[in-house]
């Protein structure tokens, strides 16, 4: 049984559709990525989940039991925001305690003065304060719990927020782009840390960021959504190396994918030296997409079969080189990434001729879904056209 299922989530502002049927299952442990554009969805996908928000249609299972009208502080959910939410007045101590206390004590022993009259509060305080500094040592902060928030870099306030998320024993942690504040090198090494934490905590996890490269390093799935609907749903070389959607390919991946206009002619797709036979027979269309990615487009020795096209600009980002390229023939420009000793003596205006690995060229249809083609020959291609 998954720890977690969202089963056809929908939600409208003003007439206007945000998601549109969502249905994703985590299993238990599972470390779910939701990726995609600003705008696509996904962190009001996460305030459903966490009973911020309501959904206008659907249902959240979580462990078995239906949670869809139960209350947030109800839900045994954990959120860690953007901002952090940490309260400015508190210590780090204090701000990782909020949410044992709120657990842990009535109403009347978390009152101040009269709280440490009430019989048994002093005993369960004691047991808080433990569970706190426990959890400050094993996330390394222990040094900042008499520090507030002002008085913390951006690190040190996201290791905070983490350690009062996790302090609770959640049934599921919610991570609405925890890192986008901290710098590029800070963000890297707390990709490590978050990773490591879920992993210890062994607590299914939904972490919604814009950032793909956090999607594919850090996940075991990762859920692309698009325009408010989840288009594909998997392992992170899945999502990079077989997308099941036009758009999947155009969103994941840096640099871009490439993306070009060709046709179908008898089920065979004839692009730039390479042919591909598509393997649905249901496809009647003749106007595809053909993508490939800049790592599998090649400098060509012998020009023929090759595109022919001109050299724009060069990037030079030390391990590799980024060459955009504009096809003389149609004018699309071609993306293709080199070792530094193949870019060698090029320049921007110089000509050059450009080869396409047929194995990893993907088709798509003018609806977006992907299509199953594999390379071919020339003669298989006219058996396939008169067969």
């Amino acid at each position: 049984m998954s720890a977690l299922s969202l089963r056809g989530i929908a939600k409208s502002f003003g007439g206007n559709a945000i998601l549109k049927g969502v249905n994703i299952d985590v299993e238990p442990g599972e470390f779910i990525a939701l990726v995609g554009p600003s705008g696509c969805g996904k962190s009001t996908l996460l305030r459903i989940l966490a009973g911020l928000d309501h959904a206008d249609s659907g249902e959240i299972v979580l462990g078995g039991s239906d949670v869809s009208g139960v209350a947030a502080a109800d839900r045994n959910i954990a959120m860690v925001f953007q901002s952090y939410a940490l309260y400015p007045h508190l210590t780090a101590s204090e701000n990782i305690a909020v949410p044992l206390a709120m657990r842990r004590l009535s109403r009347a022993q978390r009152l101040p003065f009269i709280g440490s009259l009430i019989p048994g509060q002093r005993a369960t305080r004691t047991g808080i304060i433990r569970d706190v500094r426990e959890m400050a040592t094993s996330l390394k902060i222990d040094h900042l719990l008499d520090r507030k928030p002002g008085q913390m870099s951006g690190g040190q306030r996201q290791r905070v927020a983490l350690a009062r998320a996790m302090v609770r024993r959640p049934a599921v942690f919610l991570m609405d782009e925890p890192l986008s504040n901290l710098d590029a090198n800070l963000r890297v090494h707390a990709r490590g840390e978050i990773v490591d934490l879920h992993r210890r905590a062994g607590v299914p996890t939904v972490y919604v960021t814009h950032d793909q490269a956090e999607a594919l390093s850090m996940a075991d799935r990762v859920a692309v959504m698009i325009g408010g609907q989840l288009l594909q749903l998997a392992s992170p070389q899945t999502i990079y190396d077989d997308p099941a959607h036009v758009e999947v390919a155009r969103f994941v991946g840096q640099p871009r994918i490439n993306l070009l206009p060709a046709l179908a002619e008898n089920g065979i797709v004839a692009f730039g030296g390479i042919r591909l036979a598509l393997e649905d027979d249901t496809f009647s269309g003749s106007n595809v997409t053909l993508g490939i990615r800049p790592e599998f487009v090649s400098l060509a020795q012998n020009r023929q079969d090759a595109l022919a096209a001109h050299i724009e600009r060069m990037e030079f980002l030390g391990s590799e080189v980024i060459l955009y390229a504009k096809l003389d023939a149609i004018g699309e420009t071609m993306i293709v990434k080199l070792a530094p000793a193949e870019a060698a003596g090029l320049s921007a205006g110089m000509p050059v001729a450009l080869s396409l690995a047929a194995e990893q060229a993907l088709v798509f249809a003018e609806d977006g879904r992907r299509l199953r083609a594999v390379p071919t020959t020339v003669d298989a291609a006219r058996e396939k056209a008169h067969g």
